[in-house]
């Protein structure tokens, strides 16, 4: 389990991909705290860290999670946000976040507001359900509040510590961005249905 709160933004360094999968690696300083085996949330995604060694360590993503995120999307230079999971006793700072995508949203609008900045992502529409004005979204992993919402889209505001410690601080008007929405909203649907 995370909590969107990106603790580093790690550098692609290699990305292997074959009919299998892709294996991807990645430099940061965050490998210190790694022993192969643990999990570690890369742009939201919880992979399995292995081969530690020389500041990077590499993580297999199959198929699926390609298919299902935009790590698909990777090359060699990529910046990409890592976090490493909640331990018993950490504080959760952002909101409850598995690292379990539920799909890829696009950027379509980045505009300065004050200090801040506010992106608009259009998400699709059986993600938008679970969406709520003011309701908890990790964007790439990390935790934002949804500041607006309509048919087709969402707005996030980034403070400027978010813009500095993530890579969303470079994003733009096309980029591709994971989606986690808030795992509670999909289970009061799923109570909700059973009740009826």
């Amino acid at each position: 389990m995370f909590t969107g709160l990106v603790q580093g933004v790690g550098r692609v360094a290699a990305i292997d991909r074959d009919d299998a999968g892709a294996r991807i690696t990645i430099e940061t300083p965050l490998v210190a705290e790694l022993d192969s085996g643990d999990s570690i949330a890369i742009n939201g995604v919880c992979l399995t860290a292995v081969s530690l060694k020389d500041g990077a360590f590499k993580a297999d993503a199959m198929n699926e999670t390609l298919t299902r995120s935009s790590l698909g999307d990777l090359a060699a230079g990529s910046a990409v946000n890592l976090e490493l999971p909640l331990r018993a006793g950490d504080r959760l700072g952002g909101h409850v976040v598995q690292g379990h995508v539920d799909g890829v949203g696009t950027i379509v609008d980045v505009a300065d507001d004050g200090f801040a900045r506010r992106i608009r992502i259009e998400a699709p529409r059986e993600l938008l359900r679970y969406v709520i004005e003011k309701g908890s979204i990790a964007v790439d992993g990390v935790s934002l509040t949804v500041s607006g919402l309509d048919d087709g889209s969402f707005n996030v505001s980034l403070i400027p510590e978010t813009l500095e410690r993530t890579n969303l601080g470079n994003a733009g008007a096309g980029n591709r961005v994971n989606l986690e929405v808030d795992v509670l909203a999909k289970y009061v649907e799923k109570l909700m249905a059973v009740d009826r």
